[in-house]
């Protein structure tokens, strides 16, 4: 098989992995061993689970190539979340130690439910690259921009990173990253629900505010109203004292008043 057959068949396996999501089957939860955790980065950010899952396509199986490891971490993003129908970049970081250069194809994600990664929720767009390569013995960074669809619910869910690439027209893959991102809604404190519960915060307290403002105005009234007092003469009803004429009270009364 001549040189140029040989890459013809690397180039159009790469585009048939790139361009469609049906050929590219989800990759496995689990590899044989156990993932290795990246380390943190320096300069910040979270890293994703590096693992040696191996993908089939076509029944061809890929795996890493010996001497490559990958990083990948969300620059401005540390928390991972990823707004709807919003553009997300990540980076993929490679290092070869190798002794030969790696000539980068593309890069795919997916997205899966987390109780069971055969449950496909979404295949994100995949991201190819011309002429990009990485050096043995050097590290390099390519950048990965995706978005979830905007009709996907808030939640928690996985996502499946792959980059692929060729070392002497070997065609090879390694998963960058297989860990949780959290969906939300996109425009952030400004969707209905948010802009329903502060609205009625609001209302709750302006009627709050009435009631204290009513209290407080009952209490100064009752504190202001002084208790009446009546100050005069005292005056003897007439028919009342009618039946006491010619009585002892009747006379006492008006030897009283003779002394006055």
């Amino acid at each position: 098989m001549s040189m140029t057959t040989a890459r013809l068949r690397v180039f159009i396996l790469a585009v048939l992995l790139l361009a469609s999501p049906f050929l590219l089957q989800v990759v496995r939860c689990q590899s044989d061993a156990e993932p290795e955790v990246a380390e943190s980065n320096e300069e910040g950010g979270e890293l994703g689970i590096v693992g040696d899952d191996a993908q089939e396509s076509g029944g061809v199986r890929f795996g890493p190539a010996p001497g490559v490891e990958t990083v990948c971490v969300f620059p401005k993003n540390g928390a991972r979340v990823v707004p709807a129908g919003e553009e997300t970049e990540l980076l993929v970081g490679m290092k070869n130690d190798g002794e030969s250069s790696l000539n980068i194809i593309g890069i795919r994600a997916s997205v899966h439910l987390p109780v069971d990664h055969r449950l496909l929720v979404q295949n994100l767009t995949g991201q190819a690259f011309n002429n990009a390569s990485v050096l043995a013995s050097t590290q390099a960074a390519f950048p990965y921009v995706f978005a979830v669809s905007k009709y996907l619910q808030p939640g928690n869910f996985d996502l499946v990173g792959t980059i692929f690439y060729d070392v002497d027209q070997q065609p090879y893959q390694t998963v960058f990253f297989n860990g949780t991102i959290e969906v939300v809604e996109s425009g952030g404190l400004l969707n209905m629900e948010s802009v329903f519960l502060v609205t009625l915060g609001i209302a709750l307290l302006v009627l709050l505010g009435l009631w204290v403002h009513g209290r407080l105005q009952n209490l100064s009234k009752k504190t202001k109203k002084a208790p009446k007092v009546e100050v005069g003469t005292k005056t003897t009803d007439a028919s009342l004292d009618e039946w006491l004429q010619g009585t002892a009270y009747t006379q006492s009364l008006s030897s009283k008043s003779k002394k006055k």
